[in-house]
């Protein structure tokens, strides 16, 4: 194998960064296999199976080639395993250019990431493992950088902004995911287990609290349940952000107003109350259905 001793006496860091050449097919290769094909075959096999039962051997079953076949194209299980998790990154539409509103623009990212780790559950697992460094995943962070950076936070708070639209976002999405495979395994629908499980707790004591909690959600089924708990946590980020924006202005427009009546000599009053200040407006409300 072309990559048998490719990390001995360094650590492994990513399939994007070790620059290995395209391979080029040798006369004994199957016509017809690629690295691309190889990558959609594995992104099937994830999907149908999971990572705990992925192998290069199985993969090889499915493309009807030998394992042996497959290594020409990559070095590693784990070389795969990131090349199918970026490919599985460009699924995802990215706004164009520096137009629109950037709510918009980032319920429309939010809701994507969300979906993307709902059909691809073993995606939330690897994103861990990995860095993540393929050139889907870096248009993605890009374009969110993008987008957050026009909501008109500092460069210092970008940072934090992110993590707590996308990593909500991340773990909305790996539940959701989660909770889908554990009721196909049931052989049941979400609704058909969700009333299996609150059946089992209604003359339990100890679950009147959470009982009590989740009547008073409103009716529906677990998906419009699940899609307002969803909407409504994403407006509350979103003015969150908008809130911290505003008052991280009020106050610099404060300092610049105290500033300004010491230079013009305004004795020892300086800034009262409110002076020079202006309000922080109201949260947006801005619709997040996917």
């Amino acid at each position: 194998m072309a990559g048998a001793d490719r990390g001995a006496g360094r650590p492994r860091t990513s399939v994007w960064l070790e620059g290995r050449p395209a391979p080029k097919r040798r006369s004994e290769q199957p016509e017809g296999l690629d690295r691309d094909k190889i990558v959609a075959a594995t992104v099937r096999l994830l999907d149908a199976e999971g990572p705990g039962k992925f192998s290069m051997r199985r993969l090889a079953a499915e493309l009807g080639v030998t394992a042996m076949s497959v290594y020409w194209y990559v070095d590693t299980k784990d070389d795969l395993l990131e090349l199918a998790l970026d490919a599985v990154a460009g699924e995802i539409e990215l706004p164009g250019g520096d137009d629109g509103d950037w709510r918009s623009q980032l319920v429309s990212l939010a809701v994507q990431y969300r979906n993307l780790m709902v059909a691809h559950p073993w995606v939330s697992r690897l994103v861990g493992e990995y860095l993540n460094v393929g050139p889907n995943a870096m248009a993605f962070s890009t374009a969110a950088q993008r987008v957050m950076r026009s909501s008109g936070l500092s460069d210092e708070q970008l940072p934090g902004a992110l993590s707590l639209v996308f990593q909500f976002a991340y773990g909305f999405g790996t539940i959701e995911g989660r909770f889908n495979a554990r009721c196909r395994e049931a052989g049941l629908s979400q609704d058909e287990f969700f009333w299996q499980v609150m059946g089992r707790v209604q003359d339990r004591p100890e679950f009147d609290e959470s009982r009590n909690f989740m009547e008073a959600r409103g009716g529906g089924s677990v998906e419009e349940l699940r899609g307002r708990d969803w909407e409504f946590a994403l407006e509350c980020a979103i003015a969150g952000i908008e809130a911290l924006r505003d008052r991280a202005a009020e106050r610099a427009s404060g300092s610049e107003g105290a500033s300004g009546d010491r230079n013009a000599g305004g004795g020892g009053g300086g800034v009262t109350g409110g002076a020079g200040k202006r309000p922080v407006r109201e949260g947006h409300r801005q619709s997040t259905t996917g």
